[in-house]
Formats: C-alpha cells, structure tokens, sequence
C-alpha cells in the first residue's frame, strides 16, 4: 500500500509543476475576440488582462454610442470564449494518468 501511494503523492507532485507551467505559458497566449463582422476587436491573455482594443474608424464617426458600447461588450465576451477554450485545451492532458476516485477538475 505504501508503494502505491508514494506512487500517487509522485503524480500529484508531477501534477502541481505541470499544472504552474501551463499557468505560466496561458499567461503569454493571446486571443482576439470580435464583434461586427472585425469593426470592434479585443485582444486579451489567457489570464484575461486586455492588451488591446480596436475600434473601426467607421464607428467613431457615428453618433450611436449605445451601439459602440454593446459591439465592445460582444468582442470582451467572444474573447472570453477564446481564452476558456485555450486554457481547456492546454490543461486537458494534465491529469490525464492521474486517477483518484471522486476527483474531477475543471478549468
């Protein structure tokens, strides 16, 4: 029983520096979310900091603010997406061998 779970304690350990590598390279993965067919852009980490927005100058001459506003709001939110499905991506193989009964992660 004793080889077993130092067996088990090796993989969780294997798991945890896995698991702090990838936190380490999503941090440097940038997504680009858009909204109206490319006239509203966003580009943020996989940690969610926005690094960039881009606004078609099309839309700065129009007076409908509201339409700014929501046409932003649909680019963050497609980036969101973005970034949730990369970082499923990237953490899906970490703890692919590890098997304990009951636990289920999720990212």
């Amino acid at each position: 029983m004793k080889g077993g779970l130092g067996n088990l304690m090796k993989q969780a350990q294997a798991m945890q520096e896995n698991l702090k590598k990838a936190q380490e390279e999503l941090a440097s993965i940038e997504v680009t979310g858009n909204s109206g067919g490319g006239m509203v852009t966003v580009t943020m980490t996989c940690r969610h900091d926005v690094k960039k927005v881009g606004i078609d100058e099309t839309l700065m001459s129009e007076d409908d603010k509201e339409v700014l506003e929501d046409l932003v709001a649909a680019a963050i939110n497609d980036a969101v997406r973005k970034v949730e499905k990369a970082t499923q991506e990237k953490m899906a193989g970490l703890t692919g061998g590890l098997n304990i009964p009951g636990l289920n992660l999720q990212f």
